[in-house]
């Protein structure tokens, strides 16, 4: 069963009110061991004409490779970036129908590593990603706190 991850209000990549960010949204495909989030980037967020900006694709894929830990719907197992490796394989245009899927490696108490990926429409990998996810300091959960009530699904 495919089920939609929870987005928070304000963050850049899946914030719900974010007027200038990219408002994406993941669904769990836990027989596959994988989520996937279907978004469109627009010309404003490009680098060169008609291409994306490689900062833009890198938070696309730190933020699915970090939600990887969420395919068991636990919003509870967020972790922060540890460490970020983007390989950028070809152009990423902009205003292009993409595929962005993660995939959780590994995990323990405390650390995760994940890995996404940015498919064009015809399957062609522009872009991937390695995460190492650390468990957030207690100064981010304590911050995290008084959000947790607006981490829903729309």
């Amino acid at each position: 069963m495919v089920e939609r991850q929870p987005s928070s209000r304000s963050c850049f990549v899946c914030g719900r009110e974010n007027d200038v960010g990219l408002k994406m949204v993941w669904e769990n495909h836990p027989e596959e061991g994988e989520i996937r989030s279907r978004v469109t980037v627009s010309e404003q967020f490009n680098g060169y004409p008609g291409v994306v900006h490689g900062g833009i694709l890198a938070a696309m894929l730190d933020e699915t490779a970090g939600r990887a830990v969420l395919l068991e719907g636990d919003p509870d197992q967020l972790m922060v970036t540890a460490k970020l490796e983007v390989v950028y394989r070809r152009p990423t245009p902009t205003d292009t129908p993409l595929l962005v899927v993660g995939r959780l490696l590994g995990r323990t108490e405390n650390r995760a590593e994940a890995k996404a990926e940015i498919r064009l429409p015809d399957g062609t990998v522009s872009a991937r990603g390695s995460v190492l996810l650390a468990r957030p300091p207690r100064e981010i959960l304590a911050g995290w706190e008084a959000e947790r009530q607006y981490f829903k699904v729309d």
